[in-house]
């Protein structure tokens, strides 16, 4: 890639984490991030949207309130890992493969600084940032990435709450970043 795509690429990237970043400003209270607890037949499982971003270079790059965390990596290290890997480590669901009961709650906290979301997929793939896609090897946006609705982003300290209703495997996946993604495997619930 020369030069000028590669500057394309990154105010591509720019223009669109910006609307992101944005579009999901909650307009209200803001859930408080709580740990995963169980309480009877009714449980919640946590899954941590992580990031490392650096808030002065992400922001002169992206805009302002990008990033709301201290330190971490710089936007060009993010772009160089992503360029060189299809992905950037610190950018990622924790656990990445996790088992549940069904009828459990899945609790997506995003305890780092950029907005993420936390999206039921069918197969994993691209999201809605071109650029990212195209530097994470997946070119090709999945459907659900296409239809999210503003209450789908999860800006920073915010959770994302969904039901596991049955058994199997579910795929969750960033529709910012993602090659961020977590597997959950759902049994259904052994003895009374």
């Amino acid at each position: 890639m020369g030069h000028p795509a590669r500057a394309a690429t990154l105010i591509l990237t720019s223009v669109v984490l910006a609307a992101c970043a944005d579009a999901s400003r909650p307009t209200g209270p803001t859930a408080t991030p709580s740990l995963a607890r169980q309480s009877g037949e009714d449980h919640e499982r946590q899954v941590a949207m992580m990031d490392a971003c650096d808030p002065t270079t992400f922001d002169a790059a992206v805009g302002p309130g990008t990033c709301v965390r201290n330190g971490g990596v710089t936007f060009q290290q993010f772009i160089a890992q992503l360029q060189t890997h299809g992905s950037v480590g610190a950018w990622h669901f924790a656990p990445p493969d996790l088992e549940v009961e069904v009828g459990a709650t899945l609790v997506a906290v995003n305890r780092g600084g950029e907005v993420h979301t936390f999206t039921e997929v069918e197969h994993f793939g691209g999201g809605i940032v071109p650029s990212l896609n195209a530097l994470s090897g997946d070119p090709v946006p999945v459907a659900e990435c296409l239809a999210l609705e503003s209450d789908d982003f999860v800006p920073p300290g915010g959770t994302d709450r969904d039901d596991v209703d049955e058994p199997g495997t579910e795929l969750y996946q960033c529709c910012i970043h993602p090659w961020m993604r977590t597997v959950v495997h759902a049994h259904a619930h052994h003895g009374a």
